[in-house]
């Protein structure tokens, strides 16, 4: 009989990086067989590497159904990119995309970008929950009818429709609006591991998904009611937000892969998490494993489901598409929108900012 709740399942495809985007794709397409919610790719400055959302912006055209989650740095990076590059994204894989929000707590790669120090973990956190509000923000300021595309006067935006989200921050401030329009899902789903004490205030107030890395069921539920209750404390809904527990995986024979299910099972049995992030020791050797062993079993037990709800990654994880924060009201069918207005300039440079970007770093 079915479970009055959806188990939701993820995985890892990074490992050893590659340059071949051939590679990502078929461990995509695999977990996509599974029906897996969705796939991460890890990234940092600390390693070469390609770079993973542009990994999973050419794997998407590859793909159909399955959620693509790139890992995103928000430390020495500008957020109007990071909101662009997701953005771009959402939009390339029709409206399948997230971001893992990472940070850069070397002096090391703080060296990368001609940064003398690197700042503690409270304060990257910070600094990426602002990232985090700003990136919505940014996919917040077009409406979603702010595209005209009006080929007979060669209009394509009402200008009216587009916002300025004249964010300051610690470090750095954006004015806005946006270079892409909305995404499809409105908001990419956000995912932030709140293991850590630093990161948990970030996870709490702006992560759609939240990881914890936990030894046993008893430690993952009480996080996770944890979550749930100071997600309610900021006014968010907690069933507008999904816990999954992200467990290492080395499987080798069949076998393993059967007892992993089990494992899967008695864990969310007693409400340790709504799912799981499954990160493959060997991925290669794993997620086959994991897709044709694993997943059949949760599926025999109705744990899992066997075809994706919908088109968009929101959709896999049950969570509703937000409604922009700056939008007007919708233009009636059949109106002819308003004329623009006289061009000006829309590039901010005050001491927050850089030249020929909407925004930047101090």
């Amino acid at each position: 009989m079915p479970v009055p709740r959806p188990l939701h399942l993820a995985a890892e495809i990074g490992g050893r990086p590659r340059f071949d985007a051939r590679h990502y794709t078929g461990l995509a397409l695999l977990a996509e067989r599974g029906t897996l919610d969705f796939v991460t790719l890890d990234d940092s400055f600390a390693r070469p590497g390609p770079d993973a959302p542009a990994v999973l912006a050419r794997v998407a055209p590859g793909t159909r159904r399955i959620g693509l989650v790139p890992a995103v740095t928000t430390t020495h990076t500008e957020p109007f990119h990071v909101s662009s590059a997701i953005a771009t994204l959402d939009w390339v894989s029709r409206g399948r995309a997230g971001w893992s929000t990472a940070v850069s707590a070397t002096a090391a790669e703080a060296a990368l970008f001609g940064r003398r120090d690197a700042a503690p973990g409270d304060e990257l956190w910070h600094e990426a929950g602002e990232v985090a509000d700003v990136a919505a923000r940014l996919w917040d300021s077009w409406d979603d009818d702010a595209e005209i595309r009006d080929v007979a006067t060669g209009r394509f935006i009402d200008r009216d429709r587009l916002h300025y989200t004249d964010f300051t921050g610690r470090t750095f401030s954006v004015r806005g609006p946006a270079i892409v329009p909305r995404p499809p899902q409105g908001h990419p789903v956000t995912v932030i591991d709140g293991t850590g004490a630093a990161a948990r205030e970030a996870a709490v107030r702006h992560a759609d998904v939240v990881l914890v890395r936990a030894d046993d069921p008893l430690t993952a539920r009480t996080f996770r009611e944890e979550i749930r209750n100071r997600v309610a404390a900021h006014g968010r809904s907690p069933d507008q937000l999904r816990v999954l527990v992200s467990l290492p995986v080395e499987l080798h024979t069949s076998a393993d892969a059967v007892g992993l299910a089990r494992l899967i099972a008695d864990w969310y049995g007693q409400g340790a998490a709504d799912g799981f992030h499954l990160r493959p020791t060997d991925v290669e050797r794993d997620l086959p494993l994991i897709v044709d062993g694993t997943v059949p079993v949760l599926q025999h037990h109705c744990l899992l489901r066997r075809f994706y709800p919908g088109a968009t990654l929101r959709e896999h994880l049950g969570l509703t598409r937000p409604a922009g924060r700056y939008a007007r009201s919708p233009r009636p069918a059949g109106s002819t929108p308003p004329q623009p207005p006289h061009p000006r300039d829309e590039t901010v440079r005050t001491p927050h900012t850089k030249d020929a970007i909407p925004g930047g770093r101090t």
